[in-house]
């Protein structure tokens, strides 16, 4: 039996998401929290959760810093975020602090249960309207494995740096201040890594990033 921990502030959303994973077989509820620092006064270590499900806009400990201190004390759980939000620098920064999963409130039940198996299975799970924006290709066909593997392998090492830096939440002006570039030289690397890829958005050179080991999560 997988133990799961919901952490929302929305007691009702909180009751009905507790409802359904206990009803998949494999599955089951330990307890559920109201914000990140409920949580660590919750958790047990002799007795830790496989999976959290949580929100993002929290009060007193929000989603980013409850991932974060997750991933430093306790790296073997897994983390989906399950929000209203879409925007690319909230899925960067929860990717960051260690979600291998991000579902939008909106999901259905059956795209749930594929995120809490794929992420206790596979590792890693985004949701699929998210994945067709994020890393389609521009005719609407991905890469193969070994095309990214190449890329990965023919990349510059400031070509790295950019991407290292794009996995954080600093704005291109701000990564080209970090690296001592103009921002038409960053944009330069941004539209490059694009065409390469043919993806069309930071998400989808973030995830590029992550599936090979440019930078970690």
């Amino acid at each position: 039996m997988r133990k799961v921990v919901l952490i929302d502030d929305h007691v009702l959303l909180r009751a009905s998401l507790a409802f359904i994973i206990n009803s998949f077989p494999e599955y089951s509820v330990l307890f559920e929290a109201n914000n990140g620092k409920h949580f660590t006064e919750l958790i047990n270590p002799e007795n830790l959760p496989h999976l959290v499900i949580m929100d993002v806009s929290m009060p007193i400990m929000n989603g980013f810093e409850t991932a974060l201190w997750i991933s430093n004390h306790y790296p073997q759980i897994k983390i989906i975020t399950l929000s209203m939000l879409n925007d690319e620098r909230t899925i960067i920064r929860m990717l960051k602090n260690g979600a291998k999963g991000y579902l939008l409130k909106e999901c259905d039940v059956e795209e749930l249960k594929k995120a809490m198996d794929d992420v206790m299975n596979k590792g890693i799970y985004i949701n699929q309207i998210l994945y067709k924006n994020i890393v389609d290709t521009i005719n609407g066909h991905q890469h193969s494995e070994e095309h990214e593997q190449q890329v990965a392998f023919d990349m510059s090492e400031r070509e790295k740096e950019f991407l290292k830096l794009l996995c954080t939440d600093k704005s291109y002006k701000e990564i080209a201040a970090a690296m001592f570039l103009s921002p038409r030289t960053i944009d330069g690397y941004r539209d490059s890594l694009f065409e390469k890829l043919k993806v069309a958005s930071r998400i989808g050179l973030v995830l590029f990033a992550i599936r090979n080991q440019v930078t970690q999560v």
